[in-house]
């Protein structure tokens, strides 16, 4: 069964639905942060990274500004704002024939916003990590 990959993802978003991620995610995703310099391999850590982006970005002052999609790729371009910074990134998306995300790539700006990001991401990490 193929899936609309993209209106999936802007479902998750919308309604911070977590569980929703384990449809979306191939099992060998790889997730490119923009704090992290490693990529992180696997459906599990994507899942951990993803989860913790939508407990720091998607308030409601999030929203998908421009799509630009072309074959089995997307880029979607989002501001926000948190703690009074605004924040300008996009997400890079890329799925297999199935529909399932196998690259997601997250770019941001300005480094105020980076630094601020880094900080939170950190933090809610942490709080998710057993132990």
């Amino acid at each position: 069964m193929t899936i609309n990959t993209i209106a999936d993802w802007h479902r998750v978003v919308k309604t911070r639905d977590v569980a929703g991620l384990n449809t979306l995610l191939a099992d060998n995703v790889v997730f490119h942060s923009p704090v992290v310099h490693t990529p992180q391999v696997g459906k599990a850590a994507t899942r951990l990274y993803l989860a913790a982006a939508l407990g720091v970005f998607f308030n409601e002052s999030f929203r998908y500004v421009r799509e630009i999609i072309a074959g089995n790729d997307a880029v979607l371009e989002f501001v926000v704002e948190i703690d009074g910074i605004s924040v300008n990134g996009v997400d890079m998306i890329t799925w297999d024939a199935e529909g399932k995300i196998v690259d997601f790539k997250v770019m941001l700006r300005p480094l105020k916003a980076i630094n601020l990001i880094h900080q939170k991401m950190g933090a809610m990490l942490q709080q998710a990590r057993p132990g």
